[in-house]
């Protein structure tokens, strides 16, 4: 029997004030994933193997490799996260409410919450999440 290690996941959730509609483009679209994540070439299908790429810095060249594993337009994206050797998942989530959106993001698959990796995720996504916010604000 094959028992694998318990994974931490890392959680953060927001109330947006924009539709489901206007932050799934945001998740989604290439040019402005761009603006608030990373260069990439994501497409939302499933299968397709992407890149976002960053600055490389020591230790790190600066690519994630992703495969999209689920699209639920305006609802539901899953993809993996590959980099340094460790392969996680992000989840994104989008529920009605209210007026706006609860948007719910998921990365699982890290070690432990003591991890490095896990600070770094919990120290990136928040940033992330902001910058999300900032770009689906700005969008017609």
């Amino acid at each position: 029997m094959t028992t694998t290690a318990p994974t931490q996941s890392l959680v953060i959730e927001r109330e947006m004030s924009h539709p489901p509609e206007k932050i799934w483009r945001a998740l989604t679209e290439g040019k402005l994933i761009d603006e608030w994540l990373m260069k990439n070439d994501f497409q939302p299908v499933v299968g397709h193997r992407f890149q976002f790429r960053s600055t490389p810095v020591p230790n790190w060249d600066g690519i994630i490799e992703g495969k999209v594993l689920e699209v639920e337009p305006n609802a539901r994206l899953a993809y993996t996260w590959a980099s340094m050797g460790m392969e996680s998942v992000v989840t994104w989530t989008l529920t009605p409410a209210g007026s706006g959106t609860h948007v719910r993001m998921e990365h699982a698959g890290f070690p432990s919450a003591e991890s490095a990796s896990y600070k770094g995720a919990k120290y990136g996504w928040t940033s992330f999440i902001g910058k999300l916010e900032q770009v689906v604000g700005g969008l017609q």
